[in-house]
């Protein structure tokens, strides 16, 4: 791993959200963490930090040049903490102007104010966890549902990273017994070795594909289920967005082509997050304006993981034909919306009448959207790949896998080498074994202050 491990200096950071609430935390890291501590901070007996039992949170008095603050204390030593350095953490009262004064103190006393991320970068600088176990973190202080959540957490538990690692392993060992084959190359010793290698790269070709196969599923979590709300105008799309949302996020009119441009609204449900986008009416149309907005009905189609194709409970087929054959080939629910018009709210598997109006039947449609991609909403324990680097770095390494063992059919053992290493390459930038310091950088450069 080409990266610089430049981590001497003590660094330091509020590491709650800046505000007033009932406690603040600031963290420090570093070789004069618990010396810095001991210059501010005693417990009413005068116990210094320096003799404090580890993980032990003590009270006392934080001495800053002005002010002094009742506050608790913890010391982590290295390489026992989250940084794998020593660490000191003050909590305080929550009070912006008190937790500002402390880091001030701190910065004075010799400690540097910490960039984004960089607790986290020294905690995977020093082994304490792998690239993608960091990445995980970030995933889960970003989330916005349960499913995120658990996507995070699996990768911060070392889900992936675990299956890199063993992967990475294996390919080591394979590259090694080929070397060996070059050493003795007796063409009864060769045959073993090159029939042995592609078996087992064959295995782990099949272990990253498993892997990539939860992509679709991830991109379900990582960006929500994208739901577009389609029909003719006056139907009640933008009253069912409302419906739906629990909230007057669109404008509801008697006249139709009142929606012009694409208004979005999310909710979680059963910790999957939905992203709705009401539409304008699809209809011929000679205004340049509303046609903009019927183009971009038709086009938010193709992105969609389901269309609701609204129709008004007295309107014909034939009125609606026009938005059927958009539809073709497209997964989406028929949604008979003004049925108290009629008082008929029968439901079939792929209909369901409601009225937005006087939202009945709402929840029973939320709940049949959401059937349809429960399936993505995994357990706890299971890994599901979320973040776009990791499933182009996992797709770059099923690559060259195959091709090594192509390469093993037709060819000889070294050339089979070529791709292995490659192969290795690439997994290793998913848990930073040969990743750059720009590579780092750019991860890290995306995280909190104080993270």
């Amino acid at each position: 791993m080409q990266v610089m491990n430049n981590t001497k200096q003590t660094i330091v950071a509020i590491s709650t959200p800046l505000s007033s609430g009932a406690i603040s935390i600031v963290r420090m890291s570093g070789e004069n963490a618990i010396s810095i501590a001991s210059n501010v901070f005693k417990t009413k007996k005068g116990m210094l930090p320096s003799a404090f039992t580890p993980r032990m949170l003590m009270l006392g008095t934080f001495t800053a040049s002005e002010f002094s603050e009742q506050a608790l204390c913890a010391v982590f030593k290295a390489p026992n903490s989250f940084t794998g350095e020593d660490m000191v953490e003050f909590q305080c009262h929550g009070g912006v102007v008190i937790t500002k004064g402390i880091l001030a103190e701190l910065v004075k006393q010799g400690a540097k104010l910490a960039s984004p991320g960089e607790f986290t970068r020294r905690a995977f600088l020093n082994g304490k966890m792998a690239l993608s176990d960091a990445e995980g973190m970030m995933d889960m202080i970003n989330a916005q549902s349960e499913a995120e959540i658990r996507a995070g957490y699996n990768l911060l538990s070392g889900k992936l990273s675990k299956l890199a690692f063993k992967v990475l392993d294996e390919l080591v060992d394979i590259l090694s017994e080929i070397e060996v084959s070059f050493d003795y190359p007796e063409e009864t010793i060769e045959y073993i070795t090159k029939s042995n290698a592609k078996a087992r790269l064959v295995e782990i070709s099949n272990q990253i594909k498993a892997a990539l196969d939860t992509a679709s599923a991830g991109k379900i979590i990582k960006e929500g289920v994208s739901v577009a709300i389609l029909g003719k105008p006056n139907v009640g799309k933008s009253s069912l967005l409302n419906a739906m949302l629990q909230d007057e996020k669109a404008i509801v009119t008697d006249i139709a082509g009142t929606t012009r441009d694409i208004i979005e609204g999310s909710i979680t449900y059963k910790g999957l997050r939905f992203n709705f986008f009401d539409t304008a009416g699809i209809h011929e149309t000679s205004d340049a304006v509303e046609k903009l907005g019927v183009d971009k009905a038709k086009n938010i189609i193709n992105s969609a993981d389901l269309v609701l194709f609204v129709k008004d409970s007295e309107q014909t087929e034939a009125e609606d034909q026009e938005v059927a054959d958009l539809l073709k080939n497209k997964t989406y629910l028929t949604i008979i919306n003004k049925s108290d018009k009629t008082g008929n709210y029968d439901i079939t598997d792929n209909t369901i009448r409601i009225s937005a109006k006087e939202k009945i039947n709402i929840e029973l449609l939320v709940d049949k959207i959401y059937s349809f991609f429960k399936k993505h909403n995994q357990a706890s324990n299971s890994l599901v790949v979320a973040n776009q680097r990791h499933i182009d770095l996992l797709s770059e390494a099923l690559a060259h896998i195959n091709s090594a063992i192509d390469a093993l059919d037709s060819y000889t053992l070294d050339l089979a080498t070529i791709d292995i290493n490659l192969a290795y390459n690439a997994l290793g930038d998913l848990t930073g074994n040969t990743s750059n310091e720009k590579v780092i950088d750019a991860i890290f450069s995306k995280f909190c202050l104080g993270k």
